[in-house]
C-alpha cells in the first residue's frame, strides 16, 4: 500500500528530510477560499452592497496521523512513538538556520494529494501509555497552508485583475461600460471611471484617448 509521504524542501529545491507514515490518514481535508471586498457602491433598492473579487485565499490541507508503538495494528515499526514524532517534527517543524524559518514541505499520497505548503499547526494527542508513562500511541493533527515562490506568485497573478491600476487606449467601437465590464466584470462602474478621468461625457470619447481605470478598494 502506498503511504502518505512528507518531504521538506530546501530553497534550491532539494529534499532535506523525509517522513513516511506507517499508517495512512482516514481522511484528508483540502480547503479552497476566495476573498471579496465591499465596494461601498449600493444602488437604491439593492438588498446588499456590491462586492468585488479581491483574490484567492491560501489553500489549506488538514489531516491526522496515527503514530503507533504497540504493534497491534499490524503495521510493525521499530521506532517508538517519541522517535516517530521526532522524525516528523524534523521534517515539518524544525527551524532552519540558513533560511531562518522552517522548510516548506511537499505532501504526496497517490493521485489524490500533491500539496506544497508550510505547517501552521501540529496537535499531538497521546492516548495510550506503558507502565512507565511512555506514550504507546498518539494522534497527530496537522494543518498546512499553501506555499508558492515569488516567481510562481507573479506567474499566477492575472494582469487583468480588478485590484490593479489600468491605463487603456480608447478605440473606435469601444464604450466605457464595455471596458468597465472587461476590467471589473461590472459595467455599472463607468460613472466612477468617467469621474476619475474628468470626462464631460462618457458617450463622447475620442479614439486614442488614454483612460485611467483605478483599482477597486
Amino acid at each position: 500500500m502506498e503511504r502518505i509521504i512528507i518531504k521538506s524542501i530546501t530553497s534550491k529545491g532539494s529534499i532535506a528530510q523525509t517522513f513516511s507514515a506507517t499508517l495512512n490518514p482516514n481522511s484528508v481535508k483540502h480547503v479552497y477560499g476566495i476573498s471579496y471586498t465591499n465596494t461601498g457602491l449600493q444602488q437604491q433598492g439593492d438588498i446588499s452592497p456590491k462586492t468585488a473579487f479581491k483574490g484567492y485565499q491560501s489553500e489549506k490541507l488538514d489531516f491526522q496521523l496515527l503514530l503507533d508503538g504497540t504493534g497491534v495494528t499490524g503495521k510493525t515499526t521499530t521506532a517508538t512513538v517519541q522517535k516517530q514524532l521526532a522524525t516528523l517534527k524534523k521534517v515539518i517543524y524544525a527551524y532552519n538556520g540558513e533560511q531562518h524559518e522552517p522548510y516548506p514541505v511537499v505532501i504526496t499520497w497517490g493521485s489524490s494529494v500533491n500539496f506544497r505548503g508550510r505547517l501552521t499547526s501540529i496537535n499531538v494527542d497521546y492516548s495510550l501509555f506503558d507502565s512507565s508513562g511512555n506514550p504507546l500511541r498518539a494522534t497527530v493533527a496537522l494543518s498546512f497552508t499553501k506555499f508558492l515562490t515569488q516567481k510562481e506568485k507573479q506567474a499566477l497573478k492575472k494582469q487583468s485583475s480588478p485590484d490593479l491600476t489600468h491605463i487603456i487606449e480608447f478605440k473606435a467601437g469601444d464604450t466605457l461600460p464595455m471596458l468597465c465590464y472587461k476590467i471589473y466584470n461590472d459595467s455599472s462602474y463607468y460613472l466612477e471611471v468617467a469621474r476619475a478621468n474628468h470626462l464631460i461625457s462618457s458617450r463622447q470619447i475620442e479614439p486614442g484617448t488614454k483612460l485611467y481605470f483605478p483599482p477597486l478598494v
